[in-house]
């Protein structure tokens, strides 16, 4: 990161490397317009020891929350034919 740029976080989406904002103002600023009441109260009642994660949440890209459900889906159906 550049001196005078905005911090971001690296994720990681589809194996290639995806700058997020790493601010509260950063992530809100990305979001739908529509969404961005419910950040702010979720952020608003978010304890301080949790609000790094749940920021991390809400600046992931969509094609990342796609990444995430798949590799649970398949945790979850492995898990099922073991049983």
């Amino acid at each position: 990161m550049e001196t005078g740029q905005a911090p971001v976080w690296t994720a990681w989406v589809d194996g290639e490397p995806v700058e997020v904002p790493a601010t509260i103002a950063g992530v809100r600023e990305q979001l739908a317009p529509e969404r961005r009441e419910e950040f702010d109260r979720v952020i608003a009642e978010t304890p301080g020891e949790d609000l790094h994660r749940v920021l991390a949440m809400w600046a992931l890209p969509d094609g990342a929350w796609a990444q995430i459900n798949a590799d649970f889906d398949r945790i979850e159906a492995a898990g099922a034919a073991s049983t």
